[in-house]
């Protein structure tokens, strides 16, 4: 092939010019005005129609910007035929002008709408992925920065920047002080990432996402955050997997820096503590969300060297729930005669932080109030579970652990796996036993002849067999029909359901069942709550665990005289005497009362109160 000619370079030197876009064709356009403004003047003067070198030049500018300065001309033949075709060029420049700037702004406004400009903003909240999870997390963060001015969230998720921003606006549409700014990307590409400025944030969440394989796409986005060339990661991230197998690997992508959790054990274990206590969903979600009372970590000089029993009375509008060592150790519902040590940390629940003031004045403790009754032995007990989905085994293992001796439960479900993972199952359980049996959940006929008001505790669960909505109604169904049969035999059963989606949960609360469990909802809360503060991944940790002290609603008249006027000091040293943490307190007769459904957390520990012997104290207890 030959060389190319000089016209070919001088074409290619000028197709790569034009190539760069908007400044480079008013570049042109601007090289073209010049020189047709030199062309025009040397033209007047070679007629001589101009008056010198610099007003021919203005003469002939001024007619290529402005088209109607022709109008004004009367200089004879030559002179107006010379500007008539320098204001044509100008027209066609000006034209094209117009055109170039209307094309780049257009392009700017699109490139705007992709979301893929900088967010340069410091101590703000990235969350990564789309999901219904996203209007929990916003809201719940909306919530905590409530106090301050300007608080900012950063969401980078694979759709429309304005597709997302009029999602959020159209299901919150009062975000307070609170600024959410959506940029589109891949939350698993560290490029993408670099855009919501991780570097910068305060923490980082991760969403679930909606593919086939959601924990692998938690992995990518762990590793493209942490080790993804973010520079020194200082923020802390947090997310959750949805098998318990991939757990470790997703620990191992996050590094030390990360928090995630196991969604479907911590659900099954909430499930359990859940079904065997009426009322105990209610105190988790109070811990849980931003709206009530929360959980926060305090340091207070003012009691180091002094016994925790102490600090236990020395708050009346918070509640002492442990403490953080300075060496990061949780310690949930330590021993009363343990001292506070310069660098630890109270662990209390307040309404807000702005709320915990120690107390100076001496608590008022009524001893002829307090009753030393002992536990009544465990004694064998009767679940039934409806439904079946992969969290299923887990709530089995679960109750093997809680449950006594010669304990039974029933599972009853049309799940294609259900028989044979009981048939694997059934060998291992330890002191409970367990049936099975396969039908359908929403019939009327199998429900009652079940007996349900035999069991202690019925959990309804969504199968995952089927999509999410559809499970639901199964689920609402089976409570319904449930509910009937209670009113029917005027008894009262004692049911934990679970709704796969959010929105579902008002629907459900129609049966006035006793607890219900939201995966999604639960887990963002969690989620948040660990974004705002990663020590409280410890404190739940530990609730949530069978072994140490759990959160428990007992009998009131194990603690104080039924129907005696007493405060919650003399409740708070009633359970300290028994080695428990009390932190609130149950009314029986409000139980079916929307939201807080009789529980009352963190109570004013001075106010009067009349407990019965069927209301219930909120404690933190071994056993």
């Amino acid at each position: 092939m030959s060389d190319p000619t000089f016209k070919q370079r001088a074409r290619y030197w000028f197709d790569n010019t034009m190539s760069k876009g908007t400044k480079a064709l008013i570049g042109w356009l601007t090289v073209i005005t010049f020189a047709l403004t030199a062309i025009g003047a040397l033209f007047l003067l070679v007629a001589g129609q101009g008056s010198g070198l610099g007003g021919s030049l203005w003469t002939s500018f001024i007619h290529i910007l402005d088209a109607g300065t022709i109008t004004g001309d009367g200089e004879g033949a030559p002179y107006m035929v010379i500007m008539f075709i320098t204001t044509i060029g100008g027209l066609v420049i000006l034209s094209s002008l117009v055109g170039v700037l209307t094309t780049g702004l257009d392009a700017k406004l699109e490139d705007l709408r992709k979301g893929r400009s900088l967010v340069v903003e410091k101590d703000h909240t990235v969350v990564l992925g789309w999901s219904d999870q996203v209007f929990i997390v916003i809201s719940e963060l909306v919530e905590a920065n409530e106090s301050e001015k300007r608080a900012v969230i950063a969401i980078l998720a694979d759709r429309d920047k304005v597709e997302m921003e009029d999602e959020i606006r159209s299901k919150l549409p009062d975000l307070k002080t609170t600024h959410v700014v959506c940029r589109t990307g891949d939350p698993a590409d560290p490029d993408d990432i670099a855009i919501v400025n991780p570097g910068q944030a305060k923490s980082v969440i991760l969403l679930t996402s909606a593919e086939d394989d959601p924990d692998a796409q938690l992995v990518r986005s762990l590793l493209a955050v942490t080790q993804g060339g973010q520079g020194n990661l200082k923020c802390h991230v947090v997310g959750a997997v949805a098998e318990s197998r991939n757990l470790p690997a997703a620990r191992l992508a996050g590094g030390r820096g990360a928090h995630v959790v196991d969604a479907n054990d911590l659900m099954a274990r909430l499930m359990v503590q859940t079904c065997r206590q009426s009322g105990l969903s209610v105190v988790y979600t109070d811990l849980l969300d931003f709206g009530g009372d929360e959980i926060y970590m305090v340091e207070e000089p003012n009691l180091f060297g002094r016994p925790l029993s102490q600090a236990l009375h020395s708050y009346r509008t918070s509640s002492f729930l442990g403490v953080l060592t300075k060496e990061g150790r949780c310690i949930v519902n330590p021993p009363s005669n343990a001292q506070l040590q310069p660098g630890d940390k109270l662990i209390l629940i307040a309404s807000d932080d702005s709320a915990i003031r120690l107390d100076g004045s001496r608590p008022v403790i009524d001893e002829s109030a307090i009753i030393a009754r002992a536990e009544p032995k465990h004694r064998p007990e009767r679940t039934l579970i409806l439904g079946w989905n992969a969290k299923t085994r887990m709530v089995l293992e679960q109750l093997d652990q809680y449950v006594a001796p010669g304990s039974v439960t029933d599972v009853v479900t049309d799940h294609p796996d259900a028989a044979e993972a009981i048939r694997k199952i059934g060998p291992t359980m330890r002191v409970q036993g367990l049936n099975f049996k396969q039908d359908d959940t929403t019939d009327r006929l199998l429900l009652e002849s079940l007996k349900p008001g035999s069991y202690d505790h019925i959990i309804a669960l969504c199968s995952d067999d089927v999509p999410p909505q559809l499970a639901d109604s199964r689920t609402l169904v089976t409570l319904l029909h449930l509910r009937d049969m209670s009113q029917r035999a005027n008894t009262r059963f004692k049911v934990v359901s679970e709704m796969a989606d959010d929105r579902n949960r008002t629907l459900a609360q129609v049966t006035q069942a006793d607890d219900f469990i939201v995966s999604d909802k639960l887990i963002s809360l969690l989620l948040t709550q660990t974004a705002e503060n990663p020590h409280l991944s410890h404190v739940f940790g530990n609730l949530f665990s069978p072994e140490g002290s759990e959160i428990y609603l007992k009998p009131a008249d194990h603690y104080v005289r039924p129907g005696v006027p007493v405060n919650f000091y003399t409740v708070a040293e009633s359970a300290r005497r028994r080695g428990e943490t009390a932190i609130g307190y149950r009314v029986v007769a409000e139980a079916q009362q929307a939201p807080s459904y009789g529980v009352h957390l963190n109570p004013d520990k001075s106010l009067q109160m009349m407990l019965q012997a069927s209301d219930k104290i909120v404690v933190l207890a071994e056993d």
